[in-house]
């Protein structure tokens, strides 16, 4: 029987609790700030919020990577961003149908395929070197300066094909952090500056706690930073995508996913691939099917969000089936079970691509029986 260490798995526990509340400071303090710029709630959600939240993911990752444990960096930012999807966006659509605003089939999606796609053809080499890792962080700031360039134009506040019920879609609601109690600049810094120092705490206690149970069950880095890092650290997007969504802020909610995985692709493993000495090893498993699941599940969002400019419950139901699977793929896979290659077999060349085409068969006749997108002139 194994002896699992009792410390450090409270240690995992405190440190996702205490990067939890790190996250809310940070998102709160500048939130703030962002809407006294006066930027509209799809652009907070892609770039304020998703960053505030993707914070616990640059901590662990980085801080991991400092101290040589890769897998951990590595494992977490994949792990993440098919989690982000996956239950994040796919739970928040079981809450509520998610209206996608246009930009964000047309240029914030495209664009998390993109860098995803980009990890894959840097990774083919098995290693992530520090060019590599400037690269990805350079994209990464050029495409903040221009979401945020473009956040000062109006984006219009309804985007669906119907029109919004008067009770759900008030102008309140266009300031969904105007309640937070944090509209005076000195109380939106001290905000930012409390969440920050939780952050930094609260990623020590998880990657030292994690990489000894890791040790005590005999599981590689890797695993636990795909497994429960990733989820840990993504609990300040599924909390903020679900109450987004309870509160009809639905391009808060989407905005939040996606311009949290380009964060995680361009910020996060860009970073940590800066900070790790001698580059960051991308082993082989990784690099045939652990960043294709990344890659296609990125790529299953766009038609998805295509058809009908809504994430339906059904497609939100998919999502968690999906992510269901995956763990069962990564549970046979550490017990060496024989089943492994048939569940990785089915996700890789069977469930993903028979989505992608049965949602693109969808999008064609989308095409010719519906109109231009509401928001289109």
């Amino acid at each position: 029987m194994i002896d699992i260490p009792f410390l450090p798995v409270m240690r995992v526990v405190l440190g996702i609790g205490v990067l939890t509340l790190g996250a809310e400071g940070l998102v709160r303090g500048a939130a703030g700030l962002a809407e006294r710029l006066g930027l509209p709630s799809l652009v907070v959600g892609l770039t304020v919020v998703a960053f505030g939240t993707s914070m616990p993911e640059l901590a662990v990752s980085v801080g991991s990577a400092s101290i040589g444990n890769g897998g951990v960096a590595l494992g977490n930012v994949i792990g993440s961003n098919i989690f982000n999807v996956l239950v994040a966006l796919g739970g928040a659509a079981l809450i509520r149908p998610m209206t996608v605003h246009r930009r964000l089939v047309r240029l914030d999606v495209p664009v998390m395929v993109g860098t995803a796609l980009l990890v894959v053809l840097l990774s083919l080499d098995g290693d992530l070197g520090h060019l590599d890792g400037g690269v990805l962080v350079m994209m990464g700031v050029l495409y903040t300066a221009f979401v945020v360039r473009q956040g000062r134009r109006t984006l219009p506040t309804h985007v669906g094909p119907s029109p919004p019920a008067a009770a759900e879609d008030s102008p309140g609601d266009n300031r969904p952090w105007a309640a937070a109690g944090t509209t005076t600049l000195p109380s939106q810094i001290a905000w930012i500056i409390f969440g920050l120092w939780l952050l930094a705490v609260g990623a020590h206690l998880v990657v030292g706690g994690a990489v000894e149970v890791a040790h005590a069950l005999g599981v590689s880095d890797l695993v636990v930073g795909l497994t429960v890092v990733a989820a840990g650290t993504s609990l300040p997007e599924l909390a903020t995508s679900f109450v987004a969504a309870a509160r009809n802020q639905r391009d808060l909610a989407v905005g939040n996913v996606v311009g949290s995985n380009v964060f995680n692709t361009l910020f996060v493993l860009g970073a940590a691939a800066l900070v790790e000495r001698g580059g960051m090893a991308v082993p082989q498993g990784v690099r045939t099917f652990d960043l294709l699941v990344m890659l296609g599940v990125s790529m299953a969002c766009l038609p998805i969000f295509f058809t009908g400019w809504t994430v339906s419950r059904r497609e939100g139901g998919l999502f968690l089936a999906y992510y269901a699977a995956y763990l069962t793929y990564l549970t046979l896979h550490h017990l060496h079970h024989a089943g492994e290659d048939l569940v990785r077999t089915a996700l890789l060349y069977f469930a993903l691509p028979l989505t992608i085409l049965t949602v693109g068969v969808h999008v064609l006749r989308q095409l010719r029986t519906t109109p231009r997108h509401p928001a289109d002139p």
